[in-house]
């Protein structure tokens, strides 16, 4: 294993949080000067790291402990009726990995997708900067998998190639396919797919429960929290 404890870590200052109104959080991000390691990163994973664009970061709060990192381990899980149901669904759809890239086609997808979806996020308006920096990294590991309905797009799930997992990044979709579930379809089919390349989770980022935006994610059963510095299993 890695020698962790000779990476630097910097924490920012306090800053509003962007997911609970009236909180203060603290972000502790591996120096930016480190290289973009895929065994560090996954190493980093299971201590509850993410990325964001070139960054791996984890929330390092002093008073609050309600962003809980999530994954799915891929051997034990099984859908429910209603993830049935979705799959079923998007049966049609085909799905393309590719390296990422800025494309207008899917600069204008994350446009719609923030603009309806997202308008009182802190992503909130959208602009090709934001998009290429956050998501559009030259990294070997990365990938954006296309969502087509014969040439249509209809989601981009962003996400990192590990050697322990798929970690789901970010993933936008056409807003206006609500019966499609395709933010639940995606994770489902990245599910299925760490599944056939023979790794162990695919890591969701944070659950956190008093927000509705993001406690969807023990909506997929058995789920691991990393909670003291290991991880549970909810079944």
């Amino acid at each position: 294993m890695t020698e962790l404890a000779h990476l630097k870590f910097y924490a920012t200052q306090v800053h509003p949080c962007s997911y609970l109104p009236d909180q203060q959080a603290t972000t502790l991000f591996l120096d930016p000067s480190q290289p973009m390691d895929v065994k560090v990163y996954a190493e980093l994973s299971e201590l509850g790291f993410r990325r964001s664009g070139d960054h791996l970061y984890r929330p390092h709060c002093q008073r609050c402990t309600a962003c809980v990192p999530a994954r799915i381990p891929t051997a034990v899980f099984r859908p429910n009726r209603q993830q049935k149901r979705i799959f079923t669904r998007n049966a049609a759809l085909q799905v393309r990995a590719i390296q990422p890239i800025f494309s207008e086609e899917y600069y204008a997808l994350y446009v719609r997708y923030i603009e309806q979806r997202h308008a009182d996020g802190d992503m909130y308006p959208p602009n090709r900067e934001q998009f290429a920096s956050f998501l559009v990294r030259d990294q070997p590991f990365s990938r954006f998998y296309e969502f087509r309905m014969d040439k249509r797009l209809l989601a981009v799930a962003v996400t990192d190639v590990l050697p322990n997992g798929l970690s789901a990044v970010y993933t936008f979709y056409e807003p206006t396919e609500e019966r499609r579930s395709l933010g639940r379809y995606a994770i489902l089919w990245q599910i299925g797919e760490a599944a056939r390349l023979g790794l162990q989770a695919v890591y969701l980022g944070y659950w956190i429960k008093n927000c509705r935006k993001m406690n969807y994610k023990t909506q997929y059963r058995p789920i691991e929290l990393f909670v003291n510095q290991r991880w549970i299993t909810l079944n």
